[in-house]
């Protein structure tokens, strides 16, 4: 990337940037929580690692992928002290290994059979993974995730796995013009967020993933610890 077109986008992901942090500012002010209980992870999938690291020097720490194959050679690249890759798409099991040497938190854990690979890989590396439960709200048949009604025994069995630290929730909403539709799928997570976190005391229970460029608005509303958000950041697809 040629220093002037490295300008151009430093410029645009600068605006986009700050008119991010701002909406997220208003929405936590509007649910009486400050700004610094929400992490922004910003959803890298599909773009190169150049502005990537664009990104992290305007002050992004957390970088979300959901292709393993794609997002290796980008953490090959580029993984500072500092940062965070988070793997927030579907998971095959037989990319588990890959996935526990190179990222810092998974997101997207569906089923036991993937944690329980995860963890043996985990444990195989000397490593304690933290991990998000993807719960899948809405029922969509499209949509990863476990059920909501299957869901607290799933956590129960996982967080008794050795390396895997259960942290939290992440749900994906459906994909509707009016973000308010799906308000009650981001209360539902936080219902079941707060009863597991009654129900299993062994794990941090820190984390609500939930909402992305078009609704992580009314997702800080509900209670929203982190957003994953791409378009709104990088600009759209091409």
């Amino acid at each position: 990337m040629d220093d002037q077109r490295t300008s151009t986008y430093e410029e645009l992901l600068a605006a986009n940037l700050a008119q991010v942090c701002s909406n997220i500012a208003e929405a936590a002010s509007r649910s009486k929580r400050s700004p610094g209980e929400i992490t922004l992870v910003a959803v890298s999938k599909t773009r190169p690692v150049e502005l990537v690291k664009i990104a992290y020097n305007l002050g992004v720490k957390n970088f979300g992928e959901n292709r393993v194959q794609d997002a290796l050679p980008k953490i090959a690249d580029f993984h500072p002290p500092d940062m965070r890759w988070h793997m927030i798409g579907h998971l095959q099991s037989n990319k588990a290994a890959k996935v526990v040497g190179a990222f810092d938190t998974v997101q997207s854990v569906d089923s036991m059979h993937l944690a329980q690979t995860l963890s043996r890989y985990a444990e195989e590396q000397r490593k304690h993974l933290p991990v998000l439960l993807q719960v899948n709200v809405s029922g969509e048949k499209s949509k990863e995730g476990m059920a909501l009604s299957e869901a607290p025994e799933l956590a129960r069995q996982i967080a008794a796995l050795p390396a895997l630290e259960i942290q939290g929730l992440m749900t994906i909403a459906p994909l509707v013009e009016n973000p308010e539709e799906v308000r009650s799928v981001f209360r539902e997570l936080r219902k079941l967020f707060e009863r597991l976190k009654d129900e299993i005391r062994e794990c941090s229970w820190q984390h609500l993933s939930m909402g992305m460029t078009d609704d992580y608005c009314v997702a800080i509303e509900e209670g929203a610890t982190i957003v994953r958000i791409g378009r709104a950041i990088f600009g759209e697809r091409t």
